[in-house]
């Protein structure tokens, strides 16, 4: 990172709170720490010294307050180091959002262990299947998920983190075990939409890296944030990472339940969501009568990631809840990539918004060269301070000097904002002209008889592959395919009509939030 650069991410942070450049001991304390414990359990330790008492999470089972978050950490370290087992081997977490995943993060840190968070989606032998290529040592399970577990081998030991692992916490001491000599690292999965997710590697995180997303999102300091995204994905845990760099209170829930998070933001007066895009069309879709039953007038900042938000979606959740909504663009290589504030998808509806500080995107042709013109769609590349370190089956991303290939393809306008017009890998070519289903399914998510969309190619003898769209109508609709089929004729060219329009009750998802697309019925029967 070039010298001024890191200097502008620097200020940033002090701008923000999230560093003090006028406490020179404390800030060189938490950049030791972090080098040796990483992020995560460095940021616990910091605010338990600087605010004990500030309530660090809330669940089900009640709160826990920052200075109890860190002795349990180091309980729980002391119990896994007893294991015995080799620096940096791999411990699994496979749990829903509550303080014993946050243990199991922190913990396994300071025990200088690798942290694997595991897909709470995965079927039983995906998770042996993934368990045996990142070659995990110690499971730590919710107990919901006992079964999904028992097919491990016997030689994977196993504590269930809203049982046995209290036990564990109790039996040990609460003083800090020695520091590692260097970060253990964690591993996130892939959304696995395709097949079998993959792992992502992070170890060496630049401790700016909480100025990227904090840049172009302002957080709370000292205030609640609802999770609702789940933590073992990236959009959540990074949310959560920033969160603790400025000593907030993380309100979990284990399940989305639409009602419940509105509870839970009045409450707590949180000032943030955090959320995914499907999560905020179910909180509308509870309605008038129950949304005003809350008072989130709170609520500051939504966070959205993990999936595309369609120019509909926000501004009909920013009609109810004001303009609060921050659609996130990234993945779990690259992390954040850009960010669109309220008032620039106001003015540039689909827009992902601008790179926060340290973040560069490129938009390259196919001979790998930036794009010339606002508008010319190309590869998006980026290159970020959280380096990706390849996946854990071996395979890796492309590489162009310096900048990661996103699978994505996108565009500039002529201001400099970033659009996202769809996956490479998802173009449809129908007739001999290219389609990328994200058009389609944007414009049907405005008409007023749809809820949400998926277009998906499926095997045409005539065109080689025609147009499939999946609808989730509202509850009044009359569920007309001629009528879906018009609309898209009046607003796009002729070749991006569907030739086929299906209408489900719900869309197949993962645990992320994402459109499981495989799912979706692919057969070559024409349908209506």
């Amino acid at each position: 990172m070039p010298a001024l650069e890191h200097l502008r991410a620097v200020h940033r942070m002090h701008q923000i709170g999230i560093i003090d450049l006028l406490r020179p001991a404390r800030l060189l304390r938490a950049a030791r720490n972090n080098a040796r414990l990483g992020p995560q359990a460095a940021l616990i330790m910091k605010a338990a010294a600087e605010h004990p008492d500030a309530p660090a999470v809330t669940d089900e089972r009640g709160t826990l307050t920052y200075r109890q978050l860190d002795e349990q950490s180091n309980a729980l370290a002391h119990a896994l180091l007893a294991l015995g087992l080799p620096e940096r081997s791999i411990v699994a977490v496979l749990a829903r959002d509550h303080r014993g995943l946050l243990l199991a993060i922190s913990g396994s840190a300071r025990a200088r262990l690798r942290l694997a968070l595991m897909n709470t989606g995965l079927a039983k032998q995906q998770l042996i299947d993934v368990a045996a290529r990142e070659k995990v040592r110690v499971m730590l399970h919710d107990s919901e998920f006992a079964d999904v577990v028992e097919g491990l081998p016997a030689e994977v030991t196993r504590y269930v983190t809203d049982g046995s692992i209290d036990e564990l916490i109790a039996a040990h001491p609460v003083t800090p075990p020695p520091l590692p000599g260097r970060p253990g690292g964690f591993v996130i999965l892939t959304s696995g939409t395709t097949g079998l997710p993959r792992g992502a590697p992070r170890t060496k995180v630049s401790p700016l890296a909480s100025a990227v997303i904090a840049d172009r999102i302002p957080f709370p300091r000292q205030g609640a944030a609802v999770i609702a995204s789940p933590l073992f994905h990236s959009t959540g845990f990074g949310a959560w990472t920033v969160g603790l760099s400025l000593a907030n209170h993380a309100v979990l829930t284990r399940r989305f339940d639409a009602e419940h998070i509105l509870r839970l933001i009045a409450e707590h007066r949180a000032e943030m969501l955090v959320a995914v895009p499907t999560m905020l069309t179910r909180i509308l879709s509870l309605g008038p009568e129950i949304i005003s039953r809350y008072d989130t007038t709170s609520l500051r900042t939504v966070f959205v990631a993990g999936s595309p938000l369609s120019p509909e979606l926000t501004n009909r959740f920013q009609t109810v809840f004001g303009d609060v909504v921050y659609n996130v663009y990234g993945s779990t290589e690259v992390a954040v990539a850009s960010v669109a504030t309220p008032e620039e998808s106001r003015r540039a509806p689909g827009t992902v918004g601008r790179p926060p500080v340290t973040v560069h995107v490129r938009v390259l042709d196919a001979n790998d060269r930036p794009v010339k013109a606002p508008g010319e769609i190309g590869r998006v590349f980026v290159r970020t301070g959280i380096p990706f370190e390849g996946y854990t089956d071996g395979r890796d991303r492309r590489i162009v000097d310096g900048f990661m290939d996103t699978g994505d393809r996108g565009h500039f306008d002529a201001d400099g904002l970033l659009f996202i017009d769809g996956r490479a890998d998802d173009m449809i070519i129908s007739g001999g002209e290219n389609v990328y289903p994200l058009e389609v399914e944007t414009l049907l998510a405005q008409h007023d008889d749809v809820i949400e969309a998926a277009v998906i190619g499926v095997d045409d003898a005539e065109f080689g592959t025609r147009l499939r769209a999946f609808i989730v109508p509202t509850a009044d609709a009359k569920r007309d395919a001629q009528a879906m089929k018009d609309f898209v004729r009046a607003n796009l060219a002729r070749y991006k009509v569907p030739r086929d329009v299906v209408f489900l009750d719900e869309l197949p998802r993962n645990a992320t939030g994402k459109v499981m697309r495989r799912l979706l019925p692919q057969d070559t029967k024409p349908l209506r």
